[in-house]
């Protein structure tokens, strides 16, 4: 991507935008910024195949639904003497969830994440929700956001049980993440931030080892590292530490969540989506135990050259920190 300068320039028109929608000082700025930051992105998406051309128009119809009703919302909004009148604030926040793919507008996100490449499902998955989210945390709809929070738990364990493609898995997993990322918001800015930052580590760990060794669906993980169970170990660790099993990585931002819903007495809430992550570890575990435990063959026209050395050294600086990076957290943590 990087020898190609028109997405060189694409890519840098996308980080401003983003910049520019959450540093606007009024709601139309952050409107434009929504808009150059889709218009940045479609260039990305369509690469010729059939699926990713699918995709994009996909994506630009939702999007662009999305950012005529955040401007009709901002215009009513800006209209209105009366502050109070709640429909300004569901239709804004609506089209705001709408363009993070939370629930229950999620509708369109796992059948575009499947289309695309692994390295823009990442952009997608990690920076195209950052400028939705930080505009919801300005305006928080208690009712309408807790119904998001549970329909996203829900909707992101369940809807990945019957999966086999990993790009789908990865935009369910998404869809599970962001009610944890709503209910951070809903208690606090800086834990909502912080939970993103280690999602956005952790899928980016996933999804580059993904896209390194060429996986797609679940059956091509089986035969991955035939002869070294040691490399099998660290791609799963991955897997596991992003659904957040304890002790990995993962677990500490839900921890961390976890705590502060206690602390505000939201024991619903909390309980309801603690039910939902333990849906999304099974399948997590049912994956990774069959990995591990079933004997698999390896084909005779088995791709040699991923084993590169560069590629051996970023795997396993990635899997370290994804499954000791807890450790090394909670010892400083204790030291300071």
């Amino acid at each position: 991507m990087m020898n190609n300068s028109s997405k060189m320039m694409f890519l840098s028109i996308l980080i401003m935008s983003t910049l520019i929608s959450i540093s606007a000082n009024s709601w139309l700025g952050t409107w434009m910024g929504l808009e150059i930051n889709l218009l940045s992105f479609i260039p990305f998406m369509s690469d010729n195949k059939l699926m990713s051309t699918e995709s994009s128009l996909k994506y630009f119809l939702v999007q662009a639904l999305a950012s005529s009703m955040f401007l009709f919302g901002i215009i009513l909004f800006l209209m209105n003497f009366n502050k109070n009148n709640n429909f300004m604030e569901i239709m804004i926040i609506s089209s705001l969830l709408l363009k993070s793919g939370s629930a229950p507008f999620h509708f369109w996100f796992p059948n575009v994440v499947e289309g695309l490449s692994w390295m823009n499902a990442l952009i997608l998955l990690t920076w195209q929700k950052i400028a939705p989210l930080m505009l919801i945390s300005y305006m928080i709809y208690k009712p309408l956001i807790i119904t998001s929070i549970i329909l996203s738990s829900m909707i992101g364990a369940l809807g990945g049980l019957n999966q086999t493609s990993l790009r789908k898995l990865m935009a369910y997993s998404s869809i599970n993440h962001l009610s944890w990322m709503l209910a951070a918001m809903y208690e606090s800015n800086s834990i909502w931030m912080i939970y993103f930052l280690f999602y956005s580590f952790l899928t980016f760990s996933m999804i580059f080892l993904l896209d390194m060794f060429k996986i797609s669906y679940m059956n091509q993980l089986f035969s991955l590292f035939f002869n070294s169970k040691v490399m099998k170990f660290f791609i799963f660790f991955n897997l596991l530490s992003l659904g957040g099993l304890p002790p990995f990585l993962g677990f500490f931002p839900k921890w961390i969540v976890i705590q502060t819903l206690v602390m505000n007495n939201q024991l619903f809430l909390l309980t309801f989506m603690l039910m939902m992550t333990l849906i999304t570890l099974y399948f997590y575990i049912r994956l990774s135990y069959s990995a591990f435990m079933l004997n698999y063959y390896e084909n005779n026209w088995f791709n040699k050259s991923i084993y590169k050395p560069i590629n051996m050294i970023m795997l396993m600086i990635l899997s370290f920190f994804s499954s000791f990076g807890f450790f090394l957290i909670s010892s400083l943590y204790f030291m300071m």
